[in-house]
């Protein structure tokens, strides 16, 4: 594994409140998760959205903000930036972290699946 691949690990595992020998993030298993959980509604490719905003530097990025996207009024208001303990948070719970939300996934990833999740997102930029 590379220094970096670990570093990106530890942060994760850091930010997500996880205890690393419990869960490394796996960035490559998050890609799964995606494809599994969210890619029916969200893109990877930069500028592309589907039913959902595109994934495309979500990590980082303040809520509600894609351009041309028709997001509900409770997430154009929520204020939330998308580091990743927000995300966790969100991915969690998102009609609670975000009442009023059109978010489909309703709590059925598991923690090590959204840390891998969002290992995999991170990558996206």
């Amino acid at each position: 594994m590379k220094k970096s691949e670990r570093f990106l690990q530890l942060a994760m595992a850091i930010l997500l409140g996880f205890p690393l020998l419990a869960h490394a993030a796996d960035a490559k298993h998050g890609g799964e998760v995606y494809a599994e959980a969210c890619a029916d509604c969200h893109s990877v490719k930069e500028g592309k959205a589907k039913k959902g905003p595109s994934m495309f530097g979500i990590v980082g990025r303040q809520a509600g903000t894609v351009a041309d996207f028709n997001y509900s009024d409770a997430m154009r208001q929520s204020k939330l930036s998308w580091a990743p303990d927000q995300l966790s948070a969100f991915l969690k719970a998102p009609k609670q972290k975000v009442p009023g939300t059109k978010m489909k996934l309703d709590g059925d990833l598991n923690d090590a699946e959204i840390a891998d999740l969002i290992a995999y997102l991170s990558s996206l930029h």
